[in-house]
């Protein structure tokens, strides 16, 4: 077959029966261009390997070669480029799998094979993931959000791992003298965007919601938001406004139980899901959200716009995030020395329906349980 860009290297092809005319059907390269999306003349691109395609276009083309019965040519059955580790503590927060998929389509890309491991509780810990994974001879490992946010848990671990001379990156968590590269977002940053918007508002009485404070991420995100409300005029002491407790649904709605006995009429949340806690606990008292109190999550997951209301939340730069950690890990493989620095990455305010102004009175809900 020919098309744009040359003669296509032959293609041997799966006949498949016609049960309406009882021969068999031939795939043609129109086929492939059809399912791909594409036109034959990038089809006959990729099948010549020339350059001047997307990466994304060729895995479209190869994808549509393996659906419609296409053996691929012998030039385009690349092996992998080696194996990753990637470490993530748990698929239940939407923003991992956010995480996983970015990752997992750039190491695809660079035509890595990545290792997904997911921990949950009462099974593979950290530790015995990380003893398969180099067991199994990985080029480097990810991790997000693992151990490392612990401020309690040892980093000797990770010192082993850099004995060894195994490339690692670590999401969302730092370790001091560990010298190997950090991506982070800026969680100082993320609470004071949170508490200035609900200033702005008129809110004084501010509440925060957050995960246990011997998580690095936590841990800053107080910090800020204790920064920033003091920063407020007319705003109490923030020591008696932060509310511990898991960064899941019940765990939001817990620390709200808490904030709004305190009379806060804004809480700003440590995640997505602790702020969908946080909705149902305001509910539960006939309140609404944000006539009277105004939610704030983290994260912006998927499908948060869609929740009622479409949440208020600060924004993780996932992609850039994931692209910054992919790349840090791949140099670091290729023999470039590790960078022992935090990359920051700059949150986003996304505001949306479940913030508004503080109701008449300002300071506090003055609301009692039912």
């Amino acid at each position: 077959m020919e098309g744009a860009g040359g003669a296509a290297e032959p293609v041997s092809r799966r006949a498949w029966p016609d049960t309406q005319k009882g021969g068999t059907v031939t795939v043609r390269l129109s086929d492939v261009a059809s399912h791909a999306g594409v036109s034959e003349a990038t089809v006959s691109r990729v099948l010549n390997a020339k350059p001047g395609v997307a990466a994304q276009t060729r895995q479209a083309v190869l994808a549509a070669l393996d659906v419609l019965g296409y053996e691929r040519p012998s030039r385009l059955r690349s092996t992998s480029a080696g194996l990753i580790g990637l470490i993530v503590p748990e698929l239940e927060n939407p923003v991992f799998p956010a995480f996983v998929q970015v990752i997992e389509t750039i190491l695809a890309q660079r035509e890595y094979t990545p290792l997904l491991c997911t921990q949950t509780p009462g099974g593979v810990t950290e530790d015995e993931y990380v003893e398969m994974l180099v067991d199994r001879g990985v080029a480097g490992i990810l991790f997000v959000s693992g151990l490392h946010a612990d401020s309690t848990a040892s980093p000797a671990r990770y010192h082993r791992l850099r004995e060894l001379g195994l490339p690692i990156v670590l999401v969302n968590g730092f370790v001091p003298g560990l010298g190997v590269p950090f991506v982070s977002t800026d969680d100082v940053a993320a609470a004071e965007l949170a508490v200035q918007h609900l200033a702005s508002l008129g809110h004084r009485r501010i509440g925060l919601a957050i995960g246990p404070r011997r998580f690095v991420p936590a841990a800053r995100k107080i910090d800020g938001f204790s920064r920033a409300l003091r920063g407020v005029p007319g705003a109490p002491d923030p020591d008696g406004l932060v509310a511990t407790s898991f960064f899941t649904v019940e765990g939001g709605r817990a620390c709200a139980e808490q904030l709004l006995d305190a009379g806060c009429t804004a809480i700003v949340c440590g995640s997505d899901l602790m702020a969908l806690g946080a909705v149902r606990a305001v509910r539960q008292r006939g309140l609404t959200v944000p006539g009277d109190v105004s939610v704030i999550g983290y994260d912006d997951s998927p499908l948060i716009p869609f929740t009622d209301p479409p949440l208020t939340t600060v924004r993780q730069a996932v992609p850039a995030m994931a692209s910054a950690a992919v790349q840090a890990l791949l140099e670091q493989i290729a023999g470039v020395p590790a960078d022992p620095s935090e990359l920051l990455f700059t949150p986003e305010l996304v505001v949306r329906g479940s913030t508004g102004a503080a109701p008449l009175g300002g300071g506090q809900s003055g609301v009692k349980h039912p």
